[in-house]
């Protein structure tokens, strides 16, 4: 019985942290900053799998087009919290998304080769999650948006290196 408490205390323990989140809003007068080329900061609409640009999907977009040809978001080492260069980006998003309501993205999350499959499935939907939030200050509804976490599973590059595990460290925006 005593061993039952233990195991119970253990998991509330667990589940607390677990629910502590850190806020990952756009801080107010964020300067929108340059993708940087050697990160591969933005991948266009060619490049997603999806035929022809993001206007393809309504034709009024109320964003740059430019902002809306960046798909990917990309993280630093096991963390969840959106960099400061990705504001502008997901702010153009999240408006075309509010001025656009038919439109739909998947939140795909993803993780470097680093720690368990199993951490990196939870890190991958942390990330995604924290596009959502961001996503949703902006103007986009619930409705409008999906996740889903691969972790480590579907690498954009293969490799052990430090600029592998940059590329691999990200969210994927798939409009549908």
């Amino acid at each position: 019985m005593r061993s039952y408490k233990v195991l119970l205390a253990c998991l509330m323990t667990v589940l607390a942290v677990a629910g502590c989140n850190r806020s990952n809003t756009i801080p107010d007068g964020a300067v929108p900053a340059e993708a940087d080329s050697d990160r591969g900061a933005s991948t266009t609409g060619a490049d997603s799998g999806r035929p022809g640009g993001f206007e393809a999907l309504d034709g009024d977009s109320s964003a740059a087009p430019e902002l809306m040809d960046q798909l990917v978001v990309y993280f630093e080492f096991d963390s969840s919290d959106i960099r400061a260069d990705f504001n502008s980006m997901l702010a153009g998003h999240g408006q075309y998304l509010a001025a656009n309501p038919n439109a739909q993205v998947r939140l795909e999350g993803h993780a470097d080769e680093r720690g368990s499959r199993e951490y990196n499935i939870g890190l991958g939907e942390r990330r995604a999650q924290s596009v959502r939030r961001i996503l949703l200050l902006q103007g986009a509804t619930a409705g409008q948006l999906s996740t889903v976490s691969y972790g480590e599973e579907r690498p954009a590059a293969v490799g052990s290196d430090e600029e592998t595990y940059t590329l691999n460290r990200r969210v994927e925006l798939v409009y549908r």
